[in-house]
């Protein structure tokens, strides 16, 4: 174990423009108290707002400061991809560029590091602010997929991380493209730890995780660490056609007795039944065909429009030199 590892914090950002001097306000002291080398890389997945121009300011007034400018929208987890792939530190902390993830919570990050944990995850405690509706629908969320996956998933997990730099060696190698970064870093293994953490209100800007995205990121988890979907569609199509076959075994011994009568009702109820069933095992089909669709194309991850890497350095012994530059 390195007792002075270099620290690269690697932040996803898509139009975040009031946020960066912020985050860069608080976010660099707490590096500086740390006394080790560290270097930021701001990642800008396509924003069309000043965020690029501000990423760009702050590099200027402090190299250590660095940034990836991307093509166009690729998503956070590609963004957070570019990052690591980016990264050169011996320890890696990813976060978001919202200010939800505070910067003060690194060095706790750091102390479970040097008591020898590989990756260093953190859990969310919602604001208080909170929405009832966001609240219920991630726990149900979470209590869904560790009843279907495999691979355990901490609720209220987020990407706000410590890795360590053979873990984000490891986590690299992997060349899966629809990427859900959570259950990829809990599939790897290594000696995990969790922190939690008291989630702030969002400082400026709003959510760019609209109802629809996260329906798509909670299909993305649920289909990357599980097959069970598959097989609860095959059961329920095996449940209804033995009920299927039972009222039709009713229903022609009724037909001998006598007693059958025209039933509109009964009929409609049953079309619908069976169409529902058909439609959603159809539908869980086509979520895991477009997964493979995705994955056999090997188109490249992201592109990269401008890159612009930070220069790692001893913070305090070289504050001065930095403010001059500015």
């Amino acid at each position: 174990m390195e007792s002075n590892p270099a620290i690269s914090v690697v932040i996803p950002v898509f139009e975040e423009e009031g946020n960066i001097r912020p985050l860069v306000d608080q976010l660099v002291p707490v590096l500086e108290e740390l006394n080790l080398p560290f270097e930021i890389l701001f990642v800008d997945d396509g924003s069309k707002d000043g965020t690029y121009a501000a990423i760009a300011t702050c590099h200027k007034h402090d190299p250590r400061i660095g940034y990836l400018a991307l093509s166009r929208n690729f998503g956070h987890q590609t963004a957070l991809l570019a990052g690591l792939q980016q990264s050169r530190g011996d320890l890696v902390v990813t976060m978001d560029g919202d200010l939800q993830h505070p910067p003060e919570v690194i060095p706790e990050l750091i102390q479970k590091y040097r008591e020898g944990f590989d990756i260093v995850n953190t859990k969310r405690i919602d604001p208080p602010g909170i929405s009832w509706n966001k609240k219920t629908s991630s726990r149900l969320y979470y209590r869904l997929l560790k009843n279907l996956s495999e691979v355990p998933i901490q609720p209220a997990a987020a990407d706000f991380r410590l890795m360590t730099r053979r873990t984000v060696d490891a986590f690299l190698t992997i060349e899966e493209r629809d990427r859900f970064t959570r259950g990829l870093v809990s599939w790897m293994g290594f000696r995990q730890a969790i922190v939690p953490y008291q989630a702030a209100p969002r400082h400026a800007g709003r959510s760019k995780y609209t109802w629809k995205k996260m329906v798509g990121f909670g299909l993305k988890g649920i289909t990357s660490f599980s097959a069970r979907p598959l097989s609860i569609a095959f059961y329920s199509g095996v449940v209804i056609s033995l009920l299927g076959f039972v009222y039709g075994l009713y229903a022609v011994v009724q037909y001998f007795r006598g007693a059958t009568i025209p039933g509109w009702t009964s009929t409609q109820l049953t079309l619908l039944i069976i169409g529902g069933v058909i439609l959603i095992n159809l539908g869980i089909l086509g979520e895991y065909l477009a997964r493979v669709f995705l994955e056999v194309k090997r188109r490249p991850f992201y592109f990269i429009r401008e890159q612009v890497l930070p220069e790692a350095k001893n913070t305090k012994n070289d504050e001065s030199q930095n403010e001059k530059k500015g």
